[in-house]
Parts: C-alpha cells; structure tokens; sequence
C-alpha cells in the first residue's frame, strides 16, 4: 500500500498504536501544585482560611491538618478498635457507692434495687445516646459493704457476687435493650409521652452465654443451677452461706421480673396515666400475643 500523503501515515500510524486510557495519558505539563509548609514553616494560617473563625481567634481542633487525609483515617486499620463505636458500654458503680447512697438513704433496701432505683438517685445516670446498656458493679469497696440487698445490675464479676451473697442478699446480671433503657431511666418522663411500656428484648448472640449462665447470676440461669453455684462460691471464698429460705426478708430477697418486663409491678403493654391517677390495660389479642410473647 503506498502512502500519497501525510495523512495516510498519520492514519497508519494510528492503527498500530494502542487505545488511549487513562494509563497512557500523560500529565499535564508545565503544571505545579502550590504546597503549603507544614508545623514551624507553615507559615500563619498553615494552609486555613484567612477570614472567619481564624480573625475571631477560633483555632482549629489539635490535630487538624488542612488539605490532608485526617491521621485518623490515614492510619491502618486495627481489628482491636473494629466497631468500637457499637460496643456496649456499662458505666461503673462500686460497692463503696452503693453502701454510701444506702446509708445516706437514697436507695432503700426495703425494695428491689434495679436500674431505675439507680437513677432515681439523681447522682448516677445511663446515657442510651451514647451507648449505656446500665451499671457494673465494680469491686471497689468491697471491704466496707456490709448491706443485704436484692439488687440487678447488668454487668458484674464474680468477687462482687461473692461479697452481696455472704452478707445474705441476691444479685441478678440481667440485660436492657437501648428501648428499655430510655423508659427505665426516668420513668415519670416515659409516662407523660403516653406511650405504652415496651417489653424488653432478649440479649444479643454474643451475650446470651453471660446472661444464661448460673455463675454470673443470669437472669435466663436455670434456678437450680443458680442455687448450687451460690453454694459452690461460698466454699470457694471460704465464707458460710446465709440460709434465703429461712430469712424473715425472704420474699424480698427472691423477688424478680419477668425476662421482658421493664419495672416490677407493671407489665409491658401497660399504659400509665398519671393525671387520672390509672393504668389502662390492652384487649386486644393481638396485643395480648406481642406483649406477652
């Protein structure tokens, strides 16, 4: 094939070479990008905005660098902090605090103590917006408890049960969904929206094996197994176990909820209606059914 013209070579030429891509595209040249010092050479602004929040004095947060990827997101990940944002959290609650506010009156050991006596207190509170599940009783203290109470929390250790059971009380770990927690939290607030009481779920799959085992004082324990494992941890602490069954405070110290009721005396479903002074019940059976399921 003989070429007659320039654009017949140019067209040959074309032929043989590859398709253009992004991979074979050249930058564009003579095309510098300004960079902005950084720490003492940064200069004033160090790469921010000129007005605005830098003319009232408002400094960026530490840590910030302009027109960079923040540290946070350029450094690898660690499968230690993977969904550390959805993790549960338990604020802590000694033994030595609880045994203050018992002496101090503000929690009563004629009743059960649950979370919502907790927060009845005024001094501990459980934030559902950033993730609390309830309290753990924490073993600090532990020398100077010395009262018989029947109390559930949602978070203990075996040492804290050890110390409530030799001074002749109960303790029961039982588990709040965030829904529950905002109703147990304050009730008289729940009460004024109008909105039924919800009836709590049960645990997640990575806590079911806490809250149904008996050494950790479940709440979906079996009861026989609850009872030979308080006379196991007594033998192994060294301590003798208080007879409940012979204990004038025997009702008390045996009370318990239901496995998705919220507060003692009223069951999910319930509306409470504190301007007349009544509870209205549902009749319906297809809420019967969801209530009661």
């Amino acid at each position: 094939m003989s070429m007659k013209s320039g654009s017949d070579w140019a067209l040959a030429l074309l032929r043989t070479l590859p398709r253009v891509g992004l991979m074979n595209l050249p930058r564009e040249p003579f095309r510098k990008h300004p960079r902005t010092g950084r720490g003492q050479h940064g200069g004033k602004l160090h790469g921010g905005p000129q007005k605005g929040s830098y003319q009232r004095m408002s400094y960026p947060r530490l840590g910030w660098e302009p027109r960079k990827v923040p540290w946070y997101v350029r450094v690898p990940m660690e499968n230690y902090y993977k969904d550390h944002h959805l993790k549960r959290q338990y604020p802590p609650l000694s033994l030595g605090t609880l045994q203050l506010l018992i002496d101090t009156n503000r929690i009563s050991t004629d009743e059960p103590i649950d979370l919502t006596a907790i927060c009845n207190t005024k001094l501990h509170e459980v934030r559902p917006q950033e993730r609390h599940y309830g309290f753990h009783l924490t073993v600090d203290g532990i020398d100077t408890f010395k009262a018989k109470v029947n109390i559930e929390v949602q978070w203990t250790s075996e040492a804290v049960i050890a110390a409530v059971e030799k001074n002749g009380g109960t303790i029961t770990t039982s588990y709040y969904d965030l829904h529950s927690i905002y109703a147990a939290k304050d009730p008289i607030a729940w009460f004024r929206t109008g909105k039924p009481i919800p009836k709590r779920m049960i645990p997640p799959e990575d806590a079911i094996e806490f809250y149904t085992n008996p050494k950790m004082r479940g709440y979906l324990a079996d009861p026989e197994k609850v009872a030979e494992e308080r006379l196991v941890l007594a033998q192994k602490y060294g301590y003798e176990l208080p007879k409940i069954e012979e204990d004038p405070q025997r009702d008390l110290l045996l009370k318990r909820k239901d496995p998705r009721q919220i507060f003692y005396g009223l069951e999910p479903g319930w509306v409470v209606n504190l301007r007349d002074k009544c509870i209205l019940k549902p009749k319906d059976e297809a809420l019967l059914q969801y209530y009661s399921n």
